[in-house]
């Protein structure tokens, strides 16, 4: 009885303390979280997904539509056709892309994504590969430069990102600003990895594995998370490479498999649902918003998942082996395609041919709730749709889902923690201290994403990383001058036969 009651008086102390470090974060940073998400005057679209979707499509136009021109050539790259083991870097073309994939496909792709064709319905998933194509341009962008102006250590490990190709390429301009410009960037990339790369990731991975079995304290989850994200990340880069390159393709290959097989099931619903999808792009099919509330759901998502223009990637890419800054921009570009245009797609249409989206057989519009979201089959909403879509088809898929997700949070935890050790030694120094303080703080964090609600935090870091992207993208509007130069210089050289191939 003594026990319960000590219990029952440690789990109300604990919500206590989760209900005190939620009010004053939300004081003192809701104001933060308010800028970087309010809607442009008049609208209900945020003014960050506005700018993600405008530097896309400055960089498609200013690079010639450069994401449908060098397909071929790419997937060379990253076959290793012309990599040469002698160069500087710390990963192959393979390994620098699929770290950086772990780091943008996740939950986003499984629950954000029914979250967005329950409010913006089929026509969402339109818009949403159209920003996912345009956002290759801004991956292509930013990765080049990253490449360009990494530094380069005698030891042969590398540091690039943003905050080094805005303070150095600023300054090759003759450019002021540079440096704050990066050191702004760095802050906010460690608040995003922490939360939105870490605290998120656990608390979402825990609350699905409760989900399936049973109620179970969080810190559990978070100290096995910690201790295997630990024994990953302290062997540095190569390390993380060496594990994504076997998880990405696998967890890929397991999500895209199942949702092939469950199209190829219903093969008689994919002409009418991509009627559904094209018709719903520009009618809005009775969503709340119409078209507009179609296209803002489509590019919301797609700029949500992809991270293209936050400037995230541009430090895996990094790493890579390669003399050649624009092969890795080259490279990189395939990351919107296979995160948006495929994995997105793939989750969208398997919620439209299954038949959770309802509809008013006399009219053909959806079923609205008094939320404004699209009522569904069964009621579930975010991941517990993208489940139930799934479990129509097998009933087992929900374990599935769970092993999913966890490979997904694992994946993107430790590609954040690359992303947040980066921007930390930056500010503070290379060296093993301070790499080593970084990784213990990242592990501690998350244990408390785990074990605790924190929602504030958990915006605030969402706000943060796109937060990276203003920066960011300022930085590349300066710099895309140089990327052309680079892109025009490459071009030429590969066209005269220049390159050597070594596969």
């Amino acid at each position: 009885m003594l026990a319960a009651q000590a219990a029952h008086s440690q789990t109300e102390a604990a919500q206590t303390l989760d209900q005190q470090v939620n009010a004053i974060f939300a004081a003192s940073t809701g104001w933060f979280v308010n800028f970087i998400f309010a809607p442009i005057p008049g609208t209900n679209v945020a003014w960050i997904v506005v700018w993600l979707v405008v530097a896309a499509s400055v960089f498609t136009i200013y690079f010639g539509f450069i994401q449908f021109r060098v397909w071929r050539h790419s997937i060379h790259l990253v076959s290793g056709k012309y990599s040469d083991p002698n160069d500087a870097g710390e990963v192959s073309h393979f390994q620098a892309l699929v770290t950086a994939l772990s780091g943008t496909v996740g939950l986003g792709n499984i629950a954000g994504v029914a979250v967005a064709v329950t409010i913006g319905g089929a026509g969402a998933t339109f818009w949403m590969i159209l920003a996912g194509l345009l956002g290759m341009a801004s991956k292509f962008t930013e990765c080049t430069l990253g490449v360009k102006y990494r530094n380069e250590y005698p030891n042969g490990t590398v540091s690039g990102g943003p905050m080094y190709y805005i303070t150095k390429g600023f300054a090759e301009r003759g450019l002021p600003g540079g440096k704050i410009l990066a050191v702004l960037f760095a802050i906010f990339c460690v608040l995003g990895s922490l939360g939105g790369g870490n605290m998120f990731q656990a608390n979402q991975a825990h609350q699905q594995l409760a989900g399936v079995f049973g109620d179970f304290p969080g810190w559990i989850t978070g100290l096995i998370f910690a201790a295997v994200v630990f024994a990953v990340i302290v062997g540095g880069i190569k390390s993380i490479a060496q594990v994504t390159e076997k998880i990405v393709p696998f967890m890929g290959i397991l999500y895209f498999g199942a949702a092939l097989i469950i199209i190829l099931m219903n093969l008689d619903r994919v002409v009418p649902a991509f009627g559904e999808i094209i018709n719903g792009a520009f009618t809005g099919n009775g969503v709340v918003g119409g078209f507009f509330g179609a296209l803002i759901q489509g590019f919301r998502r797609a700029a949500f998942s992809n991270e293209a223009g936050v400037g995230s990637a541009a430090i895996a890419h990094s790493a890579v082996r390669t003399k050649e800054p624009i092969t890795e921009g080259f490279v990189s570009l395939m990351e919107p395609f296979i995160d948006t245009v495929v994995i997105c797609t793939m989750t969208a249409l398997v919620i439209v041919i299954t038949g959770q989206l309802t509809t008013d057989p006399a009219t053909g519009l959806y079923l609205l709730g008094e939320d404004g979201r699209i009522l569904t089959a069964t009621g579930a909403t975010g991941v517990g749709l993208t489940s139930a879509a799934f479990a129509s088809a097998f009933s087992w898929f929900p374990y599935v889902l769970v092993v999913a997700v966890i490979l997904f949070a694992f994946s993107t935890m430790i590609s954040w923690s690359y992303y947040g050790l980066k921007a930390w030694t930056y500010m503070f120094g290379e060296g093993k201290t301070q790499e080593l303080t970084f990784k213990i703080m990242f592990c501690v964090f998350i244990v408390v994403g785990a074990a605790a609600s924190l929602d504030p935090v958990i915006d605030f870091s969402d706000a943060a990383i796109f937060a990276m992207a203003v920066v960011n993208i300022i930085g590349l509007y300066f710099l895309m001058p140089i990327v052309k130069r680079e892109l025009n210089s490459y071009l030429e050289r590969l066209q005269a036969g220049q390159f050597k191939r070594y596969k």
